[in-house]
């Protein structure tokens, strides 16, 4: 039962007014009491926090907490290609017939997920990778490769939800919520970096100050759980083959730099 209601404070609700309730009580001093529980709840590592347990004034706090610097560790050689969130990588393949590729069974575009034919031509027969963030996770997003920021815009409206059942049975979620796109360049080649927002309620804060970004610096966060899909330009990168789902931590290979 505790951990549906901390699920519900992250993934919020099917209605507009409950997802407002829920994040404005979240957001509050109120909330303060039932950080403890969710610590205990979802087994967070109290150790890698930057900041001790009791200093957290909310469960809005605790959500977007940093971390020690040495808690995420990021890969260093040069063709390492990381995660730029803690999550599970619950899916990755190749972009079919030039611009679709299929998530739970549903048949998403390049061109509605980014928002315009143009947006979407460099990342025709390119690839795709999946991160879902759940409330035991750090919801801070880094960069997966040191590359300049070359565009950034923001689509959709209202969001849905991003969960197992909402990515099974909702009306292709991940290119209908709201979402913010943060196109990277590395070399020659794009990344488009799409941060989907949570249900009802988008909070998605963007931290970076420079439009140079180091491998594994920070680039905003998640007030409230969500989802990152990340799309590669062809030839850019070689999966690593393992297993999917999988869990991952920031900072971590997740595939190679040809």
């Amino acid at each position: 039962m505790k951990k549906l209601l901390f699920q519900s404070f992250v993934e919020l609700s099917n209605h507009r007014l409950q997802s407002y309730v829920l994040k404005s009580f979240a957001s509050s001093k109120w909330s303060k009491p039932l950080v403890p529980m969710f610590v205990k709840t979802f087994k967070l590592n109290n150790k890698e926090m930057l900041e001790p347990i009791e200093s957290y004034s909310s469960l809005h706090t605790l959500f977007i907490r940093h971390l020690k610097p040495e808690s995420r560790p990021v890969a260093q050689e040069r063709n390492a290609f990381v995660s730029p969130v803690d999550g599970i990588l619950a899916s990755q393949g190749s972009i079919e017939r030039g611009s679709q590729f299929t998530i739970k069974g549903q048949q998403y575009s390049l061109e509605e997920m980014l928002g315009s034919d143009v947006a979407a031509t460099p990342y025709h027969e390119g690839a795709f990778f999946v991160l879902y963030l759940s409330p035991s996770h750090y919801h801070r997003i880094h960069s997966p490769v040191s590359c300049q920021i070359i565009n950034q815009w923001s689509l959709g409206g209202r969001s849905y939800p991003v969960n197992e059942l909402g990515m099974t049975y909702g009306k292709r979620p991940l290119s209908r919520n709201y979402r913010i796109i943060s196109e990277l360049q590395y070399n020659e080649k794009k990344i488009a970096l799409v941060k989907v927002g949570a249900m009802n309620i988008n909070t998605i804060e963007l931290t970076h100050d420079s439009a140079s970004l180091s491998k594994g610096e920070e680039i905003g966060y998640f007030s409230f759980g969500s989802t990152i899909v990340l799309l590669v330009e062809k030839g850019l990168l070689k999966f690593e083959g393992e297993s999917i789902p999988m869990e991952v931590k920031m900072g971590q290979k997740i595939a190679t730099i040809l």
